[in-house]
């Protein structure tokens, strides 16, 4: 490994770490809190927007990227703008309340400008589409998904090193940085949150991990299908809790606790052996993807399709014994 990296590597995780006790420290004078009640998971009031600290490592990381890069610093540029964009309107969210509708046409706007990156690398305005209409869920999927310690920003790390697995040369860094600045923000929100990410950074994770599936899906050869494997977790979870409130005619977009991680937490499950076992599933979905990403296109997406298939009746299984 070149020495650069040696050096630059482990400043991500320094970066990151003091980024967020500053960040921290931010929130205590400003009285940032997030504070107990029905719809969360946690009992005692907590520093929320410490997610921060992961956006301007990644930010830090691509203003260099870009010095050495000169090739690839267009689409850095693009990609950084729609990363502020979300970060942004999250930030504003987090201080004071937005309506949904607002920071979803942001998210529209942020998401636009990847796809339009994918539609510039392919040439194909289908795969475009799919990429505004994934990299607009996403973003979502993480800020629904963050509700208990640990449990958005391991899963963020596991993501980033599953696409690193995957994507030639010095692409994998991204997927690298992305893994290491999660890591520097871990330990002050698991097991104990001394602080949590909020929307700017939950948000920000779900556009930067789109963003390195856009990127896999236009560096490699892998199916979408396959590449979705990573992220099994979170999909199936989210998708399908908001596919139940949707067909029982609940308010889809209101704050709730019916994610199976939290129907665990009511049911007097801790955060962290939660998160844990999340984790512990994450690392078997990466297995999966790292194992078949030599297969032919049809097998990678009959394996991904199984996989997923697998997680969802593992989730009904789950879900029908706690309603039980």
């Amino acid at each position: 490994m070149p020495s650069a990296w040696m050096i630059g590597l482990p400043a991500v995780l320094a970066v990151s770490a003091t980024l967020t006790w500053a960040a921290r420290h931010y929130a205590l004078r400003r009285n940032l809190l997030d504070q107990p009640g029905e719809r969360r998971s946690h009992g005692v009031a907590t520093p929320r927007g410490g997610g921060i600290a992961i956006v301007l490592t990644l930010l830090l990381a691509m203003a260099v990227a870009a010095v050495f890069l000169a090739a690839a610093r267009v689409p850095l540029l693009v990609f950084g703008l729609g990363l502020v964009m979300v970060a942004g309107i999250g930030w504003w969210d987090d201080h004071r309340p937005l309506p949904a509708v607002r920071r979803l046409l942001v998210h529209l706007a942020a998401a636009g400008l990847l796809a339009g990156l994918v539609w510039q690398a392919t040439g194909n305005p289908w795969q475009a589409l799919l990429a505004l209409l994934f990299t607009t869920s996403l973003i979502n999927i993480w800020n629904f998904m963050d509700g208990i310690n640990g449990i958005a920003t391991s899963q963020a790390t596991l993501a980033g090193v599953a696409f690193a697995l995957v994507l030639p040369g010095p692409l994998a860094l991204a997927g690298i940085v992305l893994a290491l600045a999660c890591l520097g923000f871990l330990p002050f929100n698991f097991p104990r949150a001394r602080i949590f990410m909020g929307d700017v950074g939950s948000g920000a994770l779900g556009y930067a991990i789109a963003g390195l599936v856009c990127l896999a899906s236009v560096a490699t050869t892998l199916s979408w299908l396959l590449l979705l494997v990573p992220l099994t977790a979170f999909l199936v979870d989210a998708g399908f809790t908001l596919l139940s409130r949707m067909l029982s005619g609940q308010r889809w977009m209101e704050a709730h606790t019916q994610h199976l991680y939290q129907r665990a937490v009511k049911g007097g499950a801790g955060h962290t052996s939660i998160t844990g076992m999340y984790f512990v599933f994450g690392l078997f979905s990466i297995t999966v993807f790292n194992a078949c990403k030599n297969l032919q296109p049809r097998w990678e997406a009959a394996v991904a399709v199984a996989w997923i298939l697998f997680a969802t009746g593992l989730w009904l299984l789950l879900r029908k014994g706690m309603r039980n």
